[in-house]
């Protein structure tokens, strides 16, 4: 066994940031029933997909993360 598999990923908050494999499987494994990712590509580029068609949904969900990412600021 190597020592990384000993470790537990703790669901706290952190000012570290995160490598995008781990944030994208704990997506994952949460089992969203719809899913938004916004990032940036190698080139600096925005990265936009959506699960859903509807952009005023896509905008909705995005205004409600942004008020709790502001609430835990």
């Amino acid at each position: 066994m190597k020592i990384v598999d000993k470790v537990i990923v703790l669901p706290v908050i952190t000012t570290l940031d995160l490598d995008v494999e781990r944030v994208l499987q704990a997506a994952i494994e949460a089992k969203p029933k719809y899913v938004w990712v916004i990032g940036e590509n190698a080139d600096g580029g925005l990265y936009f997909s959506s699960s859903t068609s509807d952009g005023g949904e896509a905008l909705w969900w995005m205004e409600k993360a942004k008020k709790a990412l502001m609430e835990v600021s």
